[in-house]
């Protein structure tokens, strides 16, 4: 399933720039943006993590530059039988925290330096237990692909009003049009291309290989409300939000999250019906 949006997204980029180019320059407009659609698929494929990445300014951490969280990651990742992933820190006030990645073996797991001082040590662990399931589940290339694909549709529309202008240097309307259009159809593709069901798969994922359920609970209900207001790198790119464990306040036409409120109170069942036993928290050390 996952390969047939990965396709989709592509096709639907595509599409989108071949529509474009006739629009502005016809049939050799088409063509030529042709062209730039293919290197732009190759170049989202393999680069996307990397752009994700770089949009959030993340910086790289191991066991010398960040021990606890690194070697927390490690353990996590050592239980839900996945390779070790690049671990990374994003410098901001907005408590969350992201996977990205092609697949499991190249794979990058974030957590932005306002989740870290806001969360204990357990609600940490359930949070990266959390964006590892989504790397397990192989969400991580759509859920990358969406972010670098959409925020190119948006640049597509700025690039419009751009140079959109007639002769005599007034706006074009039909340029005007356009861009009004285009960050509607960038969302639909986000639609289409995420489940909601995504989160809750993650949710009860993560909360398995933590072993804590209600330490995740406990996490979603601590940044909930932060993540709404503070700012985010979805302020210059939408689309991103669907990369997060809670949603930002500007992702309303990108919403890809079910209510966080249903997400802790399936948590909180899961908790009552697992044996503690079975659970096996995560432990210090």
């Amino acid at each position: 399933m996952n390969g047939f949006k990965t396709m989709l997204l592509l096709s639907a980029l595509t599409a989108l720039f071949m529509g474009l180019g006739y629009f502005f320059g016809g049939v050799n407009g088409a063509l030529i943006a042709l062209i730039i659609a293919a290197g732009m698929n190759l170049l989202t494929y393999w680069n996307a993590d990397k752009l994700v990445l770089s949009m959030h300014g993340a910086r790289e951490v191991d066991q010398t530059s960040a021990p606890e969280f690194y070697t927390m990651v490690a353990q996590l990742a050592r239980r839900a039988n996945l390779p070790m992933p690049r671990v990374y820190i994003v410098d901001s006030p907005n408590p969350n925290a992201f996977a990205t990645g092609r697949n499991p073996e190249n794979a990058a797991v974030a957590a932005t330096t306002g989740l870290l001082r806001m969360l204990d040590r357990n609600e940490v662990a359930a949070v990266m237990a959390h964006e590892l399931a989504h790397v397990r589940n192989r969400d991580t290339l759509v859920m990358t692909m969406v972010a670098t694909i959409a925020g190119a549709i948006s640049m597509i529309a700025n690039f419009g009003m751009f140079f959109g202008h007639d002769e005599e240097g007034r706006p074009n309307p039909a340029a005007a049009i356009l861009a009004m259009i285009v960050a509607p159809f960038a969302a639909m593709i986000v639609q289409m291309a995420i489940s909601r069901t995504r989160e809750y798969g993650a949710d009860k994922a993560g909360a398995e290989i933590c072993g804590n359920p209600a330490a995740l609970a406990s996490a979603l209900a601590k940044i909930a409300g932060p993540a709404q207001q503070l700012p985010s790198a979805a302020n210059s790119n939408p689309a991103a939000a669907q990369l997060y464990i809670v949603p930002t306040g500007i992702s309303d036409l990108f919403s890809t999250h079910p209510a966080t409120e249903k997400r802790i109170a399936a948590l909180q069942a899961m908790n009552k019906r697992e044996p503690r036993s079975a659970l096996d928290p995560l432990r210090q050390g």
